[in-house]
């Protein structure tokens, strides 16, 4: 990353540089001059994030607070406390609960019911590939001991066949959100206030909504049309396996209601496709079976053949590809979709993004240079917390373990690395993303060497995949004023950090605060005390 001394901006661009930008400023008239004194801090290309759920997390703050909760107990005390609070007969929806909690991420129904007995109750995990429900929301879903296996979905079940109040994957969780009452416009819209305020105030001023359902469209369209977006975003249109043939249509008329509104902040130019689940559920599609034996390799979400002719489809009609891939079976069929989309389509600057890859065959990993993928990677999850010692590591043993988040194997390889968050299954704040980044190591600072240390990156690679990495991926470089960058003629989108990461100690990379966030020159957060 170049540096300088001074930046000048105008009209949303960076006009000059270094001594230029000083000698700039003096013919500027003095009432059209807005001088800012870094006061030792740093200013640098603002934040990206490359793979995000905004909605989902606006909502959380509505709900019962389960995100925090360490036990089961606490979370039926903060259900109890909070309908209490909330009296009436309506469904109580919250997100965020720790899979860990419980032996093999296996959650009862009954657990909740002394909690809550004469209400539906519908908790997401913080994977959000998994619901934990009461006997009520299991009811009024009509989800019963003769409930057949769903396509694309599994019900865990009692020795009796009952269900037992988890379900996992969009399969079976679908059969509940059709009885639970949608959310409304209004609460979604102001969901999406709260949600990009937040990222403007951790530096952020571009968004990938990685998981865009079709009336989740309408909501972005009223958001950006009453100002409620403080973030560029990018919607990733899902593609559903189970529909798709009718999808496709609806997937063009979408991107076409964005752009006939053409707002500068609101774009519709990628397809979501899910090829496989998570590890913890064992879901992910692994090339060799999972070590607990019980789901064999995992679940595709699309065949191979299904998903490579539908990303072709989607491809022609011009869409980025955006493939959620987490084993490597997963990852190796995202890979050839996209080899099939160059072949049937010919050559175009495509950005193809493979999301998490938490698990690569060593002979994969050349393949994403290759092939021009870009590897959207959420770094956060590369440490040993609870999740992984506790549900993953165990599903997957220490050899293949051992290969998790191959970050620099990646970028060694020649892969455009970009970073998300997942948020809100993970922190939002780049910070603790490039921490994790560059030490591998927990909050408590374990292990002292970090996890895996061949996998760990420098500070400035790590700062690229956050800005520069996702500008990649977001195709800003196709702009008028493109950002990622601070360069002559590049969009002023800024972050001012009161302290340099690229000094700071690793640990301490999370405690660096945001001044003041710009989006195209204009000001998005200002920290009180910088005013």
């Amino acid at each position: 990353m170049p540096e300088c001394e001074a930046l000048g901006i105008a009209d949303g661009c960076v006009v000059a540089v270094g001594a230029d930008a000083l000698r700039w400023s003096r013919t500027v008239p003095a009432g059209d001059l807005r001088t800012v004194d870094l006061r030792g801090g740093f200013l640098m290309p603002a934040f990206g994030e490359g793979h995000a759920h905004p909605v989902f997390a606006g909502l959380e703050d509505v709900g019962p607070q389960v995100r925090t909760c360490t036990s089961v107990s606490e979370i039926a005390e903060v259900l109890r406390r909070w309908a209490g609070r909330h009296p009436g007969p309506g469904w109580i929806v919250g997100a965020g609960y720790d899979s860990s909690l419980a032996p093999d991420g296996l959650f009862d129904a009954a657990w909740l019911d002394a909690a809550v007995p004469d209400r539906p109750v519908m908790l997401r995990a913080w994977d959000y590939h998994t619901v934990w429900c009461n006997s009520a929301a299991l009811e009024l879903a009509g989800i019963t001991a003769g409930t057949p296996e769903p396509v694309l979905g599994e019900i865990p079940r009692r020795p009796d066949g009952s269900p037992l109040g988890t379900l996992r994957e969009a399969g079976a969780v679908d059969l509940l959100l059709a009885a639970a009452p949608a959310s409304e416009t209004t609460a979604r819209v102001d969901a999406l206030r709260r949600a990009t305020a937040r990222y403007a105030r951790h530096g952020v001023t571009w968004v990938q909504d990685a998981w865009v359902e079709a009336s989740d469209v309408a909501v972005y369209l009223e958001a950006a049309r009453s100002g409620a977006l403080s973030t560029r975003v990018n919607l990733a249109l899902l593609a559903d396996p189970r529909r798709f043939a009718e999808d496709l249509p609806t997937l063009l008329a979408s991107r076409d209601r964005v752009r006939t509104l053409d707002h500068p902040l609101l774009t519709a130019n990628s397809v979501k496709f899910f090829a496989d689940g998570i590890i913890e559920n064992e879901t992910a599609a692994l090339l060799e079976p999972y070590c607990t034996h019980r789901h064999s390799h995992g679940m595709r979400t699309w065949e191979p053949t299904a998903l490579a002719d539908a990303a072709a489809a989607v491809d022609a009609a011009g869409f980025q590809l955006h493939i959620h891939a987490i084993g490597d079976a997963a990852v190796r069929s995202a890979l050839d979709a996209v080899a099939v989309c160059a072949a049937r389509n010919g050559p175009r600057d495509r950005r193809p993004v493979i999301a998490h890859a938490q698990l690569i065959s060593p002979d994969d990993i050349p393949r994403f240079a290759e092939l021009g993928v870009v590897a959207n990677v959420q770094p956060l999850w590369a440490q040993l917390d609870r999740v992984m010692v506790d549900l993953t590591m165990p599903r997957l043993g220490a050899r293949r373990s051992a290969r998790q988040y191959p970050f620099r194997s990646l970028v060694e390889g020649g892969a455009r690395l970009a970073f998300g968050s997942d948020w809100p299954v993970s922190s939002a704040v780049p910070l603790d993303g490039i921490a994790t980044a560059v030490t591998r190591r927990t909050a408590e600072g374990e292990p002292s060497g970090g996890w895996i240390p061949a996998e760990l990156l420098d500070i400035a690679t790590a700062l690229d995949a956050y800005t520069a990495g996702v500008a990649h991926q977001a195709f800003a470089d196709l702009r008028d004023a493109p950002w990622g960058t601070l360069t002559l003629g590049s969009g002023a989108d800024l972050v001012w950090l009161d302290t340099d990461p690229r000094s700071a100690a690793p640990q301490a990379i999370p405690d660096i605060q945001v001044v003041e966030t710009w989006l195209a020159g204009h000001t998005t957060y200002r920290r009180a005390a910088a005013s």
